[in-house]
């Protein structure tokens, strides 16, 4: 691995988020949507001499332990995967703004032809990037718009939090349950919602309470928001935030709490009840793969458990054998098919019905979710 010469920048601004079919700016995100429909011809593909050049651009620090440490290990893996045959860089904290579009602008001039936008605020300066760089491949994660070199990607991180809600919803004491979320954004909201749903499915009284960063790797923020959900009663914790701050405070507190995006468990041996981690070398592996065999094309790919790419793991002695069947009992249905998260009757905190005994909620509605479920408190405000 090398790392590009290029200017980080300590403190990114983050909006963004996940999505796809198959996880922050200065401005506000574009509402999420759902995905165009595959483009017909592959892409020209790889390099006619020497290894195919691949870079990536990561929007925090990789040893953030959460979001780019995920993404940077899944980098790592596919490295060695095709060694010889690729060699790749990354810069760490682009910010997601103007700035951008130079670092992948920079990328193109430094001859890759394979480049990965890990954050949902690069995706318009992805789209610019394409429009003058034709035989360059362009791959944006948790974004929905493509070209015709540039297409998306996401991991379906709302089933490793309804995995974990199962198992708050069986851990906790006070039946109220707190995340620290990072942007109102679709992806965020997905998760907290099927965290909450998790819960319920072991104890339907349960209650979610949210504390809002707005941003996406904040340690300090991210601390004093899990400080706050412990004040206002909750015992077990999520976050969808990318430092392990949340998971230390709970350790502090004597309470409970999840790992988000990678295995955080040494950050809090006593609290962690399991993390929910993303595996994003599957992914990589195959987008390399395409690009060496000349087979790339633009689609989008929305994977999770059935793929490899979403995993609860090192779950805590302190949960019930039980529980912990259960856990391995939903992994297997979402791997076969049997069981699915988003599955009527479902109704949102104001009581409405948002899905009908029976109702199987599909990509479109999963991929724009704007509501609560019943039993989050609090306004979808991200303040």
């Amino acid at each position: 691995m090398t790392l590009l010469a290029l200017p980080l920048r300590s403190r990114p601004l983050f909006i963004g988020g996940v999505l796809l079919l198959g996880f922050g700016c200065d401005k506000k995100p574009a509402p999420e949507a759902a995905p165009t429909a595959s483009a017909a011809a592959a892409v020209d593909s790889a390099p006619k001499e020497g290894p195919l050049k691949v870079a990536f651009a990561y929007v925090g620090p990789v040893g953030d332990a959460g979001w780019t440490f995920a993404h940077d290990r899944g980098r790592k893996e596919a490295e060695a995967a095709f060694a010889g045959k690729v060699k790749t860089s990354f810069v760490e904290n682009v910010p997601e703004a103007a700035d951008a579009e130079r670092v992948i602008r920079d990328m193109v001039e430094q001859g890759n032809t394979l480049i990965f936008g890990t954050t949902f605020g690069y995706m318009e300066p992805m789209l610019k990037v394409a429009a003058d760089s034709k035989n360059v491949k362009l791959e944006h994660a948790t974004g929905y718009k493509t070209a015709e070199n540039l297409r998306i990607y996401d991991s379906r991180t709302y089933e490793g939090a309804y995995l974990a809600g199962v198992i708050a919803g069986a851990m906790t004491k006070t039946k109220t349950l707190g995340v620290v979320g990072s942007i109102p954004i679709p992806e965020v909201i997905r998760n907290i919602d099927s965290f909450t749903l998790g819960a319920q499915s072991v104890n339907p009284g349960i209650k979610t309470k949210v504390v809002w960063v707005g941003k996406w790797f904040d340690p300090p923020k991210e601390t004093d928001a899990a400080q706050a959900l412990l004040d206002q009663g909750a015992d077990v914790l999520m976050q969808n935030t990318d430092s392990s701050a949340v998971l230390q405070t709970a350790e502090k507190a004597g309470k409970m709490a999840f790992g988000w995006d990678s295995d955080m468990s040494k950050f809090g041996p006593k609290a962690h009840l399991a993390s929910a981690v993303i595996n994003w070398a599957p992914y990589y592996k195959k987008a390399i793969k395409d690009a060496l065999e000349g087979t790339w094309k633009v689609e989008q790919t929305w994977w999770g458990v059935k793929e490899g790419a979403i995993d609860l793991v090192n779950i805590s002695d302190q949960v019930p054998a039980a529980t912990k069947a259960k856990v391995e009992e939903i992994k297997q249905g979402l791997r076969d098919g049997t069981f699915t998260i988003w599955k009527g009757p479902i109704v949102d905190q104001a009581g409405k019905e948002v899905l009908k005994a029976g109702e199987v909620g599909e990509t479109k509605m999963l991929l724009g979710i704007n509501f609560y479920v019943k039993g989050v408190e609090g306004k979808l405000t991200g303040k």
